[in-house]
Protein backbone atom coordinates (compact mmCIF):
# COMPACT_ATOMS: atom_id res chain seq x y z
CA UNK A 1 0.00 0.00 0.00
CA UNK A 2 2.90 2.58 0.72
CA UNK A 3 4.44 1.76 -2.44
CA UNK A 4 1.20 2.27 -3.89
CA UNK A 5 0.78 5.89 -2.47
CA UNK A 6 4.51 6.83 -3.54
CA UNK A 7 4.02 5.61 -7.17
CA UNK A 8 0.88 7.29 -6.95
CA UNK A 9 2.26 10.81 -6.02
CA UNK A 10 5.52 10.67 -7.64
CA UNK A 11 4.08 9.78 -10.80
CA UNK A 12 1.51 12.78 -10.84
CA UNK A 13 4.07 15.74 -9.77
CA UNK A 14 6.70 16.15 -11.60
CA UNK A 15 4.56 14.90 -14.41
CA UNK A 16 2.05 17.47 -13.49
CA UNK A 17 4.59 19.91 -13.22
CA UNK A 18 5.84 19.73 -16.93
CA UNK A 19 2.63 19.25 -18.49
CA UNK A 20 1.28 22.85 -16.80
CA UNK A 21 4.53 24.57 -18.27
CA UNK A 22 3.84 22.84 -21.87
CA UNK A 23 0.12 23.82 -21.53
CA UNK A 24 1.44 27.80 -20.88
CA UNK A 25 4.01 27.53 -23.63
CA UNK A 26 1.98 26.86 -26.03
CA UNK A 27 -1.24 28.81 -25.17
CA UNK A 28 1.15 32.00 -25.27
CA UNK A 29 2.25 30.28 -28.76
CA UNK A 30 -0.73 30.86 -29.59
CA UNK A 31 -2.90 33.77 -28.17
CA UNK A 32 -6.18 33.53 -29.87
CA UNK A 33 -6.17 30.01 -28.00
CA UNK A 34 -5.19 31.76 -24.89
CA UNK A 35 -8.31 34.36 -25.17
CA UNK A 36 -10.71 31.21 -26.01
CA UNK A 37 -9.66 29.56 -22.85
CA UNK A 38 -9.41 32.17 -20.48
CA UNK A 39 -12.87 33.40 -21.73
CA UNK A 40 -14.54 30.14 -20.81
CA UNK A 41 -12.78 29.67 -17.34
CA UNK A 42 -13.83 33.28 -16.69
CA UNK A 43 -17.73 32.54 -17.55
CA UNK A 44 -17.91 29.74 -15.73
CA UNK A 45 -16.63 30.94 -12.77
CA UNK A 46 -18.33 34.25 -12.85
CA UNK A 47 -15.83 36.44 -10.63
CA UNK A 48 -15.05 33.01 -8.65
CA UNK A 49 -11.49 33.07 -6.73
CA UNK A 50 -11.50 29.57 -5.25
CA UNK A 51 -12.33 26.92 -7.96
CA UNK A 52 -13.30 23.24 -6.88
CA UNK A 53 -13.00 19.97 -8.54
CA UNK A 54 -16.59 20.14 -9.51
CA UNK A 55 -16.42 23.27 -11.23
CA UNK A 56 -13.63 22.15 -13.56
CA UNK A 57 -16.19 19.51 -15.06
CA UNK A 58 -17.70 22.64 -17.14
CA UNK A 59 -14.71 23.47 -18.77
CA UNK A 60 -14.92 21.35 -22.30
CA UNK A 61 -12.43 23.20 -23.89
CA UNK A 62 -9.70 23.54 -21.11
CA UNK A 63 -9.63 19.91 -21.27
CA UNK A 64 -9.28 19.78 -25.27
CA UNK A 65 -6.30 21.87 -24.57
CA UNK A 66 -5.50 19.46 -21.85
CA UNK A 67 -5.47 16.45 -24.05
CA UNK A 68 -4.27 18.38 -26.99
CA UNK A 69 -0.45 19.25 -24.62
CA UNK A 70 -0.52 15.38 -23.65
CA UNK A 71 -0.62 14.50 -27.44
CA UNK A 72 2.13 16.80 -28.46
CA UNK A 73 4.42 16.74 -24.90
CA UNK A 74 3.52 13.26 -23.26
CA UNK A 75 5.66 13.56 -19.71
CA UNK A 76 7.01 9.98 -20.44
CA UNK A 77 7.36 9.31 -24.61
CA UNK A 78 8.02 6.03 -23.95
CA UNK A 79 6.22 4.30 -21.79
CA UNK A 80 7.56 2.35 -18.83
CA UNK A 81 8.99 -0.93 -20.14
CA UNK A 82 6.91 -4.24 -20.48
CA UNK A 83 8.13 -8.01 -20.55
CA UNK A 84 5.77 -9.98 -22.96
CA UNK A 85 3.80 -13.11 -21.01
CA UNK A 86 3.66 -14.87 -24.48
CA UNK A 87 5.09 -14.87 -27.83
CA UNK A 88 3.02 -12.99 -30.45
CA UNK A 89 3.93 -11.07 -33.91
CA UNK A 90 2.98 -7.28 -34.08
CA UNK A 91 2.90 -5.74 -37.94
CA UNK A 92 5.31 -8.26 -38.88
CA UNK A 93 7.52 -8.55 -36.21
CA UNK A 94 7.68 -11.60 -34.07
CA UNK A 95 8.26 -11.06 -29.93
CA UNK A 96 9.49 -13.32 -27.79
CA UNK A 97 8.11 -14.80 -24.85
CA UNK A 98 9.82 -12.68 -21.35
CA UNK A 99 11.29 -9.92 -24.20
CA UNK A 100 11.53 -6.41 -23.03
CA UNK A 101 8.99 -3.84 -25.05
CA UNK A 102 8.99 -0.11 -25.00
CA UNK A 103 6.09 1.47 -26.21
CA UNK A 104 6.57 4.81 -28.08
CA UNK A 105 3.75 6.79 -26.83
CA UNK A 106 4.56 9.84 -28.41
CA UNK A 107 5.20 7.84 -32.11
CA UNK A 108 1.17 6.56 -31.43
CA UNK A 109 0.25 10.87 -31.00
CA UNK A 110 1.35 12.15 -33.77
CA UNK A 111 1.35 9.47 -36.72
CA UNK A 112 -0.14 11.28 -39.53
CA UNK A 113 -2.42 7.80 -40.36
CA UNK A 114 -4.63 8.67 -37.52
CA UNK A 115 -4.05 12.23 -36.80
CA UNK A 116 -4.57 15.42 -39.13
CA UNK A 117 -1.93 17.97 -38.76
CA UNK A 118 -0.16 15.91 -36.07
CA UNK A 119 2.45 18.73 -35.91
CA UNK A 120 -0.03 21.39 -34.93
CA UNK A 121 -1.50 22.10 -31.72
CA UNK A 122 -5.17 22.09 -32.02
CA UNK A 123 -7.15 21.77 -29.49
CA UNK A 124 -10.46 21.90 -31.50
CA UNK A 125 -9.35 18.67 -32.41
CA UNK A 126 -10.63 16.86 -29.59
CA UNK A 127 -14.48 18.46 -29.92
CA UNK A 128 -14.69 16.43 -32.87
CA UNK A 129 -13.61 12.83 -31.42
CA UNK A 130 -14.83 10.88 -28.69
CA UNK A 131 -10.97 9.64 -28.65
CA UNK A 132 -9.28 9.98 -24.90
CA UNK A 133 -6.33 9.10 -22.78
CA UNK A 134 -7.78 6.41 -20.56
CA UNK A 135 -6.28 3.56 -22.18
CA UNK A 136 -8.82 2.25 -24.63
CA UNK A 137 -7.89 4.17 -27.69
CA UNK A 138 -4.11 3.24 -28.57
CA UNK A 139 -3.18 6.02 -30.86
CA UNK A 140 -3.27 8.27 -27.59
CA UNK A 141 -2.22 6.85 -24.35
CA UNK A 142 -0.10 9.39 -22.32
CA UNK A 143 -0.71 7.06 -19.13
CA UNK A 144 -0.12 3.49 -20.44
CA UNK A 145 -3.21 1.33 -20.79
CA UNK A 146 -4.46 -1.83 -19.49
CA UNK A 147 -3.98 -3.41 -15.53
CA UNK A 148 -0.32 -1.09 -16.05
CA UNK A 149 -1.80 1.86 -16.47
CA UNK A 150 -0.12 4.93 -14.49
CA UNK A 151 -1.62 4.92 -10.85
CA UNK A 152 -1.09 8.68 -10.58
CA UNK A 153 -3.45 9.44 -13.57
CA UNK A 154 -6.30 11.06 -11.35
CA UNK A 155 -4.26 12.35 -8.92
CA UNK A 156 -2.02 14.31 -12.16
CA UNK A 157 -5.05 15.11 -14.04
CA UNK A 158 -6.68 17.17 -10.97
CA UNK A 159 -3.57 18.59 -9.98
CA UNK A 160 -3.12 19.73 -13.54
CA UNK A 161 -6.68 21.14 -14.36
CA UNK A 162 -7.28 23.11 -11.14
CA UNK A 163 -4.12 25.24 -11.44
CA UNK A 164 -4.31 25.83 -14.76
CA UNK A 165 -8.01 26.71 -14.58
CA UNK A 166 -6.76 28.81 -11.16
CA UNK A 167 -3.73 30.49 -13.79
CA UNK A 168 -6.23 31.17 -16.18
CA UNK A 169 -8.92 32.34 -14.20
CA UNK A 170 -6.94 34.99 -11.96
CA UNK A 171 -4.05 36.54 -14.41
CA UNK A 172 -3.86 37.61 -17.56
CA UNK A 173 -0.12 36.75 -18.97
CA UNK A 174 2.35 38.39 -20.91
CA UNK A 175 6.13 37.46 -22.27
CA UNK A 176 9.15 39.18 -20.63
CA UNK A 177 11.81 41.23 -22.24
CA UNK A 178 9.31 42.55 -25.20
CA UNK A 179 9.68 38.65 -26.46
CA UNK A 180 6.84 37.56 -29.21
CA UNK A 181 4.95 34.30 -29.07
CA UNK A 182 7.02 33.05 -31.80
CA UNK A 183 9.68 33.52 -30.05
CA UNK A 184 9.03 31.04 -27.35
CA UNK A 185 10.41 27.25 -28.30
CA UNK A 186 9.62 23.95 -27.66
CA UNK A 187 12.97 22.36 -27.48
CA UNK A 188 13.09 19.50 -25.24
CA UNK A 189 15.20 17.58 -22.67
CA UNK A 190 15.01 14.42 -20.91
CA UNK A 191 15.57 14.63 -16.77
CA UNK A 192 15.91 11.72 -14.58
CA UNK A 193 16.70 9.36 -17.07
CA UNK A 194 12.98 9.04 -18.43
CA UNK A 195 11.15 12.33 -18.15
CA UNK A 196 10.90 14.58 -21.15
CA UNK A 197 10.33 18.44 -20.08
CA UNK A 198 10.83 21.70 -21.62
CA UNK A 199 14.70 22.56 -21.98
CA UNK A 200 15.19 26.53 -20.97
CA UNK A 201 12.06 27.07 -18.28
CA UNK A 202 9.16 29.39 -19.13
CA UNK A 203 9.48 32.69 -17.34
CA UNK A 204 6.00 34.76 -17.53
CA UNK A 205 4.94 37.88 -16.11
CA UNK A 206 1.08 37.70 -14.54
CA UNK A 207 -0.97 40.82 -13.95
CA UNK A 208 -4.05 39.80 -11.57
CA UNK A 209 -7.52 39.81 -13.01
CA UNK A 210 -10.60 41.29 -11.90
CA UNK A 211 -14.14 40.48 -13.69
CA UNK A 212 -14.91 44.28 -12.56
CA UNK A 213 -12.04 45.63 -14.64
Amino acid sequence: MKAMFLDVFAGGTDTSTGTIEWAMTELMKHPIIMQKVQAEVRSAFKGKTVITEADIQELSYMQCIIKETLRLHPPFPLLVPHDSREQCKIDGYDIPIKQRVFINAWACATDPEYWEEPDSFKPERFEKTSVDFMGNDYEFIPFGSGRRICPGIYFGLRTLELFLAQMLNNYDWKLPHGLNPSDLDTIETLTGGVLVVKKDPLHLIPTPYSSAD
